[in-house]
């Protein structure tokens, strides 16, 4: 159902009643340097008066801010609750210790991911405690499942046929992200079946170039059948060769095994 509102002065507008807002406090978090109602407004194809008020409710309630130059950004009080929400997640205080182990023993990032329609969301993300060069991953950011080792890893769990991976997709095409990215079903239903198999899921420089990946599952809740996410361990191609972190499964296992026990 359609939300309307009725104080909006524009009845063209897109964005309209609780939607609006919402629209708006997510355009904000694709700009951490702030941006200006007017480009809000082209953004979010919307009228000035109807993202101001938006704005105005945000910023009541601590979500949104301005400067002195008429720039809008995230509010504290909206990345207070964020960050207090993360760290109290039970998967969080549990995970995160793990995560630490393998990022310091491996010398590359580890990552906690679930799946989230056609998307996996990173839930936690530890970079190594030395080296220069780390991944642009972030906690909440989303990649496509088809192309990532956790989303793979998590899909085989889910599809059992080509047929219920087409209607999965629906229309989604499958882009290539890189040279390496499979971009047909039969073939990525042939390699999440690989996947299962296994036990483990890869990435070989499919989703970003020169980026590897090799992800486990994980049973936080016990006695499921399906897992609750995954763990990764992500690195460049050219210090963490795909070769090198599959010959590390077995002892990433392991360590998962004694950091989480059962899970």
């Amino acid at each position: 159902m359609t939300i309307v509102d009725a104080t909006s002065e524009d009845p063209g507008d897109r964005v309209v009643g609780a939607d609006r807002v919402l629209a708006v406090l997510t355009e904000l978090a694709e700009h951490p340097s702030g941006i200006s109602l007017d480009d809000l407004s082209r953004l979010l194809k919307s009228s000035k008066s109807t993202v101001h008020r938006a704005l105005a409710s945000l910023r009541k309630a601590g979500f949104a801010d301005q400067s002195s130059r008429g720039v809008y950004v995230l509010g504290d009080e909206f990345l207070r609750l964020a960050f207090r929400y993360s760290d109290r997640r039970p998967e969080s205080t549990r995970v995160e210790p793990l995560l630490r182990v393998l990022a310091t023993q491996y010398g590359e990032t580890a990552h906690y991911a679930v799946l989230d329609g056609q998307d996996v969301v990173y839930r936690a993300k530890v970079d190594p405690p030395i080296g220069a060069m780390r991944l642009t991953s972030t906690v909440g950011g989303r990649n496509p499942a088809v192309s990532t080792a956790v989303g793979k890893l998590l899909l085989s769990f889910v599809i059992d046929s080509e047929q219920q991976l087409k209607d999965w997709l629906g229309a989604t095409p499958l882009p290539p992200h890189t040279p390496n990215t499979i971009t047909t079903v039969a073939g990525l239903f042939a390699e999440l079946q690989r996947t299962r198999k296994r036990g483990y899921g890869v990435d070989d420089q499919e989703n970003d170039p020169g980026v590897n990946c090799v992800a486990l599952p994980l049973f936080l809740e016990g006695g499921s059948g399906s897992p609750t996410g995954a763990v990764s361990v992500s690195g460049l191609a050219f210090r963490a060769p795909l070769t090198k972190l599959v010959a590390a499964v077995p002892e990433i296992r392991a360590t998962i095994d004694r950091e989480l026990g059962s899970a």
